[in-house]
């Protein structure tokens, strides 16, 4: 039977027919034509073969195209390298976005912004095998979605921002709910796909701002308050740590217990370690060791770093879980507190930095009546309050910030004092010496006067304009650190004189002082007091308007000329009783 005849079987139910005569034998097929068909599907064969190779080869099907860069036939590690190196320049680009009608942009490493190579190649690797065509894979881009939508929301409109979260706060230990409320606002998803879409290829990611629901509602957040803050602050909560132990106020828990919202604006309890702390410091140094800052202090005639040494605090990290379980409990409540060891803020490295090594100024003032009297104790222990104090680069010193109140508590006496014009007892006085002596140590380093005041009666014991009062809280002396070093305070006294220096890097060749003439200079008039203890008597001095100019020298030439002015007042002579 020929091969070109195709016999179909017979079918069920249809009569048989005469069956017709068979064909006509055919011609034999000549050896030639054999060859040309042996020839025909060897080739078709040998194409099927090369196009599977063709389509195979390489890890990355070929025709694969990323950002236009075509990693067909590449191995992995070839295509991630190929890869890398053509996003190199775009992964430094900032991302731009129109952020609610706005033009902004957002730096890539600021929020976690990149292309993940190995990640898009493994996507190519998966793409599927193709004789023809191409497949565009697009770029896998991580990116930190809390990182972007803050970034963000430093550009957003707040007045355009009108969904409302829950809160729930604390007015002394009353409960205080903020309602939530649906509205506009910025979806950091929303923002996170957008702008991983956008940024691979340059374009703009068109970031709205959409309608959000609220996540709680507002019984909810009257249940938080019955369930949980009403409950926390109806008693004190007592801690144990070790042998000692300290009671937690409701005042102090109620700072310490927040209510966190997350993405959705779903609010959960917690403690703030820090605020807690804050509120109840007086507490916990009950049984806490503070750490010990290094420093710098004066060995011998020179400044020598002090390392600092660990402290002992209660570990709040896991005080807060704990209070969180007796906190919606009934009185008496307890918890039990484990000490960790807490480093310095300030290290060896941090000091040896600010560049203290020689003196920079240094001034003195002397009084009389020894170290008994009670002016001459008043200066001791403001000068003792002050000494080893270190003002950084760039920071401002007060005097009334780092003494505080000079009150009896502190060790000061009553002394005589300028009230109103007149000399009367109060406590602290002679602090105004050392707050002159201070000020002038500071002035001839070359500082910064942010604040200062000369006293109303010129002093002799004082050079004239260039000196300063103070009294807490209304009158402050402050100077601000404008050297790239830090200043060490070292401050002296003895029987009769009180000194100041300045220790840090020198910075200006001179610091000098040229003063003109006294001028409008008016005589004391004679004034009699009510005799009694808040009378006291003096000999008068004139009044007088004078001017200064500090001179600052740098490299050579002079670098500041600053003037100073000021108009004192004639002294009254007291006198106790008469007229």
């Amino acid at each position: 039977m020929s091969s070109n005849t195709v016999v179909m079987p017979a079918q069920r139910g249809v009569p048989r027919q005469e069956q017709p005569s068979p064909p006509a034998p055919e011609r034999p097929r000549s050896r030639r034509g054999v060859l040309i068909a042996a020839a025909v599907a060897g080739v078709l064969a040998v194409g099927a073969g090369g196009a599977g190779a063709y389509a195979t080869a390489g890890d990355i099907p070929r025709g694969t195209e990323v950002l236009g860069l075509d990693l067909g036939a590449l191995s992995r590690s070839a295509a991630e390298k190929a890869l890398g190196d053509h996003v190199a320049t775009r992964s430094a680009q900032p991302a731009r976005v129109r952020l609610d009608g706005k033009d902004v942009t957002v730096e890539p490493e600021a929020v976690g912004l990149a292309f993940d190579v190995p990640a898009t190649v493994d996507a190519a690797a998966k793409s599927g095998r193709r004789l023809f065509g191409a497949e565009i894979v697009p770029p896998v881009v991580r990116v930190e979605q809390a990182k972007l939508e803050a970034a963000l929301r430093k550009h957003v409109n707040t007045e355009r921002v009108t969904v409302r979260r829950p809160a729930i706060t604390f007015k002394g230990v009353a409960p205080v709910a903020t309602y939530p409320q649906a509205g506009l606002d910025l979806d950091g998803a929303v923002a996170a796909e957008r702008v991983t879409a956008a940024w691979p290829t340059g374009q703009v990611a068109d970031v709205p701002l959409t309608t959000r629901a609220p996540a709680m509602t507002r019984e909810q957040v009257d249940a938080l308050i019955t369930d949980v803050a009403q409950p926390a602050v109806a008693a004190p909560v007592t801690v144990t740590v070790g042998a000692e132990s300290f009671r937690l106020a409701p005042a102090a828990l109620a700072k310490g217990l927040v209510f966190r919202a997350d993405a959705q604006g779903v609010l959960t309890p917690a403690i703030d370690g820090a605020k807690l702390r804050a509120a109840g410091r007086a507490q916990f140094s009950k049984v806490e060791t503070a750490a010990k800052p290094a420093t710098v202090r004066l060995r011998n005639g020179k400044p020598q770093i002090v390392a600092g040494a660990p402290g002992r605090v209660v570990d709040v990290a896991k005080l807060g879980p704990a209070l969180l379980g007796v906190l919606t409990g009934p009185a008496p409540r307890e918890v039990t507190g484990v000490l960790v060891e807490a480093g310095s803020d300030t290290s060896v490295a941090d000091v040896a930095k600010l560049g203290i090594k020689e003196r920079v100024s240094t001034f003195t003032t002397y009084f009389t009546g020894g170290r008994s009297s009670p002016r001459s104790q008043n200066i001791i222990t403001v000068a003792k309050a002050v000494d080893g104090a270190i003002v950084r680069p760039g920071a401002t010193f007060s005097l009334n910030r780092h003494t505080g109140e000079r009150n009896y508590a502190k060790g000061y006496k009553d002394a005589p004092v300028i009230v109103n014009g007149v000399l009367e007892p109060g406590v602290g006085g002679g602090a105004s010496q050392f707050t002159t002596t201070l000020f002038n140590a500071a002035y001839y380093a070359g500082l910064e006067d942010v604040e200062h005041k000369p006293h109303s009666f010129y002093f002799s014991r004082y050079p004239s304009v260039i000196e300063s009062t103070i009294f807490y809280p209304t009158l402050d002396l402050k100077f601000k650190n404008t050297t790239p070093y830090g200043i060490l305070i070292d401050t002296a006294t003895t029987g009769r004189s009180v000194t100041v220096s300045m220790w840090s890097t020198k910075v200006y060749d001179s610091v000098k002082t040229v003063y003109g003439p006294r001028r409008n200079v008016t005589s004391p008039s004679t004034v009699h007091r009510e005799p009694g203890p808040r009378c006291i008597t003096s000999s008068g001095l004139p009044g007088f308007t004078q001017d200064a100019w500090r001179v600052i020298r740098k490299d050579g030439r002079e670098v500041e000329r600053k003037k100073f002015t000021w108009r004192y007042d004639p002294e009254p002579r007291f006198v106790c009783g008469g007229e």
